[in-house]
Formats: C-alpha cells, structure tokens, sequence
C-alpha cells in the first residue's frame, strides 16, 4: 500500500541547533510543499547543511523540532529519500557498479532490479565502461555523478541535494539539472541547497534565502520578485556619475548595454531621476526592471553573494 498523501515533504519549527557558544540555525521555521523545486539559499556558513541534517535527523535540534516525509527523521522516513550531502564518501575500492546495487539494496531495490538500474544510469551519464573499474580509479567529477546516481537509484520521494553541482564543468551541471527537472515532473519534491543564485533562479519554484543562521526570506520566486519590482533600476546615460552614487543606491552593476541599480529598501527612484535631470545627464533609459535572486538576496541580506565561492 503506497504511503498517504502529505502537504508537506519537510516540515521545520522554530528550529534551534547550537555548537558550543556558535548558533548554526535559529528559531527556523520552514516548510517544503510537496512537488516542489524548493531552494535553501545562502553563502557558505549559514546554515544550510546543519538545517539539512536536522532534516536527516543526522542532528537533533536543541529546541523545535522536525518531520521529514510526515513523521519523525527515523529510518522509515529516511528510506523515502534521496540524500546527496555537501561533504561527499563513498566505498573507493568497490566497483563502480557493486556500489550503486548495494547503494539501491539497502534502500529496498531488489539486487537484480538495482542492477538494471545501475548500468541505464551508469550508460546514460557516460560511465558505462567504468561499471566494472573501483571508484578510486575515476576522476572527481565521475565520482560526483556516481554519488549522485547512488542518490537517486531507489527513485526516492524526496531528494535533498547539499551544493550538488560544485566542481562540476557546465556541460555535466546542465545534464544533472534536466535530471533534476525529470525527476520534479514525475511528481518527486525536490531540495537543493546553493550559494549560487543563477542556479537557483534556473531551477527553483519556491526559495527560503538564511543569512547568519537566520531565515531572512521565504515564498514562491514569482511572487518574491513581483513583491521586489520597485527595487531595480536599469540606467543608461551620458555625462556627470555622481547622481547613481546617492543614499538610495544599495549596489552598482555593470550590465551589457546598461547599469543595474539596486535600490535600498524604501528608496524612491522618482528621486534618483530628478537627481539625474538636475545633474545634466543625458538620460536614455531609466527602467525598472525585475530584480534577480541576486539583488533579491543582496537587498536583505546586506552583503553580496559570490558566485564562484568554494
């Protein structure tokens, strides 16, 4: 008998974990629709993956508490989830395609099953000639799509993916994406965790933005960006800077055809303009524009995202 229907895949409240004297998370409240592409965003140190293995039950939480697939972290949940952590471990003296059986066995595959489809994913991801090598002989990024196939084999009901395409090249990135979105289409919630906004933008139908370990952000992109559409302005001009390096501007880009200017919160661009006019310039486009995650984020977080981050 399948499991009954859930509203949602993950469910956190007022999540506390603590180490020593350092708060990772604080009083979290997040919760993850099911049949969504959900984004945990945030620079490296926020948060993230100590909220990711409180959802494993890897962590207790020291107050509130957490239910993964409608009950507690336990080894029943688990079994209903594909778990891709950020710090990656595998069994290198196994062959490449006994790890991923056993991966899908113990997960409840039966062996010849897991087999089966162990050699479709290693064939579909370019590795079929490996199947039969140790894992310690493949380079870094085959091990990464080998530990992401041992994530998804047993075609979990939610997957948790922790920064699941750092180091990868962008040709393999695209690859695991479009998989990613096949496996969202067939009715699986998907969580991924990233420091990289214009991924997130690429996948993500829902975003949770945390900033020294709090949630400062949370809600549908759509309506997050249409909530933020007063806050980006596309400039172009001739003549004197000095009226886009006012109290208004929070942050400066340099577009392909245009300046990007993000607004500080309240700021009224009617007033950057008259500013403009007063200066003389020589104004062509003055347009706001739909701001991106990353303004999104740079606007509430109050510090910038590095793209390339370790």
């Amino acid at each position: 008998m399948p499991p009954p229907a859930i509203e949602f895949a993950v469910r956190v409240s007022a999540a506390t974990k603590r180490f020593g004297q350092h708060t990772a998370v604080s009083s979290l409240d997040l919760d993850i629709p099911t049949n969504s592409i959900y984004g945990l965003l945030g620079p490296n140190g926020s948060g993230k993956t100590t909220t990711i293995r409180m959802m494993m039950g890897i962590l207790h939480p020291d107050e509130g508490s957490v239910e993964l697939m409608g009950r507690r972290p336990d080894n029943r949940a688990r079994h209903r989830v594909g778990y891709l952590p950020e710090e990656r471990g595998v069994y290198t003296k196994m062959k490449v395609v006994d790890l991923l059986v056993f991966l899908a066995a113990i997960r409840g595959v039966r062996r010849k099953d897991a087999r089966k489809r162990a050699h479709a994913w290693l064939e579909r991801l370019g590795l079929e000639k490996w199947a039969g090598k140790t894992v310690e002989s493949l380079s870094k990024g085959m091990t990464q799509k080998v530990q992401f196939i041992g994530t998804v084999i047993h075609e979990p009901d939610l997957l948790i993916l922790d920064e699941p395409f750092s180091g990868l090249d962008p040709i393999n990135q695209d690859l695991l994406e479009s998989i990613v979105r096949e496996f969202h289409e067939r009715g699986t919630t998907i969580l991924f965790s990233t420091h990289l906004m214009d991924q997130a933008e690429r996948l993500c139908d829902r975003v949770c933005l945390i900033s020294g370990s709090r949630k400062i952000l949370d809600g549908g992109l759509r309506e997050l960006k249409r909530q933020e559409r007063e806050g980006v302005l596309a400039v172009s001009f001739e003549g004197d800077p000095s009226w886009i390096h006012g109290p208004e501007i929070q942050s400066i880009e340099e577009g392909p055809d245009c300046l990007m200017l993000l607004l500080r919160e309240g700021a009224d661009h009617q007033e950057v303009l008259r500013k403009g006019v007063a200066c003389g310039a020589r104004i062509s486009r003055f347009e706001l524009v739909e701001p991106r995650l990353h303004d999104i984020f740079v606007r509430y977080a109050g510090q910038e995202v590095v793209d390339d981050a370790a």
